[in-house]
Parts: C-alpha cells; sequence; structure tokens
C-alpha cells in the first residue's frame, strides 16, 4: 500500500511514528556479522567491559538502518524511488541492549526534479530517541519520490 506521494509532503511537517522497537542482544550480533564488522566494542562482553561503557554498544549502523526503517512505512512504502543520500549522520548517545527506540521525522524540503517529470526530492531530517527520551541518532535524507499518478 502506498505511502504519502511528493505532493503529500509540506515542509515543516513532523512525524511522530508509532513503530518503535527494542534492540536486543541478537539484533547487534547478528548485524555485526552480518556486515563482517569484528568491532569488540560490539560483540566482545569482555573488551566491552573495560571501555568507558562498561558494556556493549550497538552497532551505529543498525541504528542509523532501524531509524530510516521505523519511518519507512509512515512514509515511503511504495512511493520511493531510491534513496540519494545521507548526511548530517550524528550519534550523540550510544545505544544499549535494551534500549527502545522511537522516531521522529521532519520534512525539510521539497522540490519537483527538474528532469524527470513524474517525481522529486524530499529531505527529511529523521531523529531517533531512547526510552528515556535521549536523542541516540540523526540525519538528513534525501529521497527520490514518486508524484501522484495523473
Amino acid at each position: 500500500m502506498p505511502r504519502l506521494y511528493l505532493e503529500e509532503f509540506t515542509v515543516g511537517r513532523n512525524f511522530q511514528h508509532t513503530l518503535r522497537k527494542t534492540v536486543t542482544e541478537s539484533d547487534n550480533m547478528l548485524f555485526s556479522v552480518m556486515t563482517l564488522n569484528p568491532q569488540p566494542l560490539h560483540i566482545d562482553f569482555d573488551f566491552a567491559s573495560r571501555t568507558e561503557w562498561g558494556r556493549p554498544l550497538v552497532n551505529s549502523l543498525f541504528t542509523l538502518g532501524l531509524m530510516i526503517g521505523i519511518a519507512v512505512n509512515d512514509l515511503t512504502v511504495g512511493t520511493t524511488v531510491a534513496n540519494l543520500g545521507m548526511k548530517e549522520t550524528t550519534f550523540p548517545h550510544p545505544v544499549f541492549h535494551g534500549d527502545t527506540i522511537r522516531v521522529e521525522t521532519t520534512v525539510i524540503s521539497v522540490r519537483e526534479s527538474k528532469s524527470k517529470p513524474d517525481r522529486g526530492i524530499v529531505e527529511l531530517e529523521h531523529r531517533a530517541y531512547n526510552q528515556d527520551n535521549v536523542l541516540v541518532a540523526k540525519c538528513l535524507r534525501q529521497a527520490m519520490m514518486l508524484k501522484r499518478p495523473a
């Protein structure tokens, strides 16, 4: 089922996504193994216990993917052509096993394509928070979106 077409995005519109996820140890381990990331800070409990955090951190690229994934159902299912980029991605606070992540999205800009009349580009700011409302991730994402069919 399609979500929003280009014409339905308005600058400043804010979305409070209802889908949330509690991140598990399995999520973190599976993602790290699947992406061939052997960083002991993510997968070695003994190593992580001797860091300033005292426990493993969830892989930040998992957090980025989860943040955007949570937003997809409300915004872009069936109407996105492609992600064009993500910039200004920050992780101001770590995510740990057991944290529950929620996401908000704000529309930053909307423009029609200059070369393809059936689509345009939307810039979205995604923000992820843990269960204590601490910002754990933020990024600006540019997505090519379909216009409503004529």
